[in-house]
């Protein structure tokens, strides 16, 4: 074998190792997102179950299907900015329900509303009636850093439905979840759209692995065909 075959071979080798690594990797994120769905997919086939029935851990709460009873408070309603629907701008309700015998409110995601800049809205047309008996599925408010959680464009305006920044806008203790709606309301002149669930595909992650591993095979296979037309052009 030449010093150019060598290095030609040698290049193809590394390559095709690079290639077969991007391909498990696409394999190990794939695997992730399906472990990520499953029990998404499995508490949302779930029947719904009243507020007092979700587990008190928020994080086995996530997309269970809630009922919800309780009046809403308007007054102290916060809207989620930048928010978009079928390439519109607009913002997301987000309405505190309070529920009688507690002392404790739920954040509500009523829906999606137009806003021509992503912020300025008005939501008072969009004030559904009590009281509310109603159905939607379990978000976690996140936690953490609060760095650009709330816009100073509004007052009642947050960028990212962050806990310590909605706990700090209310006036009494809210729960580490919201509720995001999915059953209509009851007026549907008053009623924003609603924010459908997560889509639970497996993103792109199965034909990128397919691409690096056909790669590697055109990596190696690319350069034996090199290898055996340089001899037999040289008359090896």
């Amino acid at each position: 074998m030449t010093t150019r075959e060598k290095v030609l071979v040698g290049i193809a080798v590394l390559l095709a190792a690079l290639f077969v690594r991007l391909g498990f990797w696409q394999i190990e994120r794939l695997r992730e997102r399906q472990a990520y769905n499953e029990p998404i997919a499995a508490r949302a086939g779930l029947a719904p179950v009243a507020r007092e029935e979700l587990p008190r851990d928020p994080e086995a709460a996530r997309h269970r299907r809630v009922r919800l009873t309780g009046t809403y408070d308007y007054a102290h309603e916060i809207v989620l900015t930048l928010r978009s629907r079928e390439g519109s701008p607009g913002v997301h309700l987000l309405t505190p329900l309070r529920i009688a015998g507690t002392d404790t409110a739920i954040l509500v995601n009523r829906g999606w509303i137009y806003a021509p800049d992503g912020v300025s809205a008005d939501t008072k047309p969009w004030r559904e009636p009590d009281p509310v008996n109603a159905v939607g599925y379990v978000r976690l408010l996140e936690t953490g850093d609060t760095t650009s959680a709330r816009t100073a464009v509004r007052p009642d305006g947050i960028r990212r439905p962050h806990l310590a920044t909605v706990a700090a806008m209310l006036p009494y203790p809210v729960a580490p979840y919201y509720v995001v709606l999915s059953s209509p309301g009851s007026d549907p002149e008053r009623t924003p759209p609603r924010i459908p669930p997560p889509t639970l595909d497996e993103g792109s992650h199965r034909s990128y692995a397919v691409q690096w591993f056909t790669f590697a095979l055109i990596a190696i296979g690319g350069t034996a065909i090199l290898v055996l037309r340089g001899r037999r052009a040289s008359g090896d």
